[in-house]
């Protein structure tokens, strides 16, 4: 395990979850599970002498495709950090690269059984990073109730199957354990249906119109043609987010009209205090709303899905 401090310290009477509360921050790395010799790492980053011990904790899942990317990437450190000066506990976690070396990576070529073998074997890293998480709680100061998944790209792809999967019980004595909200960048899942009462929760989506790897709507990942092997049908944000109206879950969808792929990772920036207001309003208050924000743009940007509501 290793340990370090980012910052100076200072705590301050602020706002909990929607304010600075301190700017020095503590991170612990932790091998969260061995799996074919891999040790899978999570950073788990704290707001520093901070005395709260039951915390909402934000679990984040990187992109790269399912080949690339890495938990502790300069963007990835300072969205967490900013996560935990905020009082939040919040994690980023490495997980199986099931694409990587492989020559027909995640694209068009990449056969669609592969790819959903790819967001299961995600999906179980998840659970896995989940699991020690909860089983460090006390030592952590992390509320197992109110756990929100965030991830951006493939990241994305991973916890929108994950956070919509039915609870796990996680080895709690209080029973099955939901995670309490999810913040997609650029995510899709391939199978609707997994999107039901029981099973849905709150969820903050970030996507553009125009993005041309991930559907906004619903349409094949990556666009490939019918006739190649990674021919899959995604469902994007905005059918995602009209299933969870249709059943009475709450949501924010902001969507970017000729928005591209760029919508994995800007949010962590741009819009930060959108994250901010949302975990604090429908996740930790249980504030029961549906709002989509549009973001102006080139509604003609691409020749995919149009949409009424981004036309000039």
């Amino acid at each position: 395990m290793g340990v370090m401090i980012l910052s100076s310290f200072s705590l301050k009477a602020q706002e909990r979850y929607l304010e600075i509360i301190t700017d020095s921050v503590e991170v612990q790395t932790f091998t969260y599970v061995t799996k074919n010799g891999e040790n899978l790492n999570v950073d788990v980053y704290l707001p520093w002498l901070d005395d709260e011990n039951e915390r909402p904790m934000i679990l984040y899942v990187h992109g790269g495709g399912f080949s690339g990317g890495r938990r502790d990437d300069p963007g990835s450190v300072q969205f967490c950090k900013n996560l935990a000066s905020h009082g939040y506990v919040a994690a980023s976690m490495s997980y199986r690269l099931t694409r990587k070396d492989q020559p027909t990576q995640f694209g068009c070529e990449c056969p669609a059984i592969d790819k959903l073998n790819t967001f299961q074997a995600a999906v179980e890293d998840v659970q896995d990073a989940t699991f020690f998480l909860i089983e460090n709680r006390e030592s952590l100061g992390i509320d197992p109730q109110k756990i929100i998944l965030a991830g951006s790209s493939a990241g994305a792809e991973a916890i929108l199957n994950a956070g919509y999967s039915p609870p796990n019980c996680y080895g709690l004595d209080s029973g099955p354990v939901a995670y309490a909200g999810m913040i997609s960048m650029a995510g899709a899942i391939p199978d609707l249906e997994k999107v039901y009462d029981e099973s849905a929760i709150p969820t903050l989506f970030f996507h553009g119109t125009c993005d041309n790897l991930v559907p906004y709507g619903t349409a094949s990942h990556h666009y490939c043609d019918p006739t190649k092997p990674g021919h899959l049908i995604l469902y994007g944000a905005y059918p995602i987010a009209k299933k969870l109206d249709q059943i009475g879950i709450p949501y924010w969808l902001h969507t970017t009209c000729g928005g591209r792929h760029e919508l994995a990772g800007t949010p962590m920036t741009e819009y930060f205090d959108i994250i901010l207001e949302f975990s604090y309003r429908f996740v930790l208050n249980n504030e029961q709303e549906i709002i989509h924000t549009i973001v102006p743009g080139n509604a003609g940007a691409c020749d995919y899905e149009s949409f009424d509501f981004c036309k000039p």
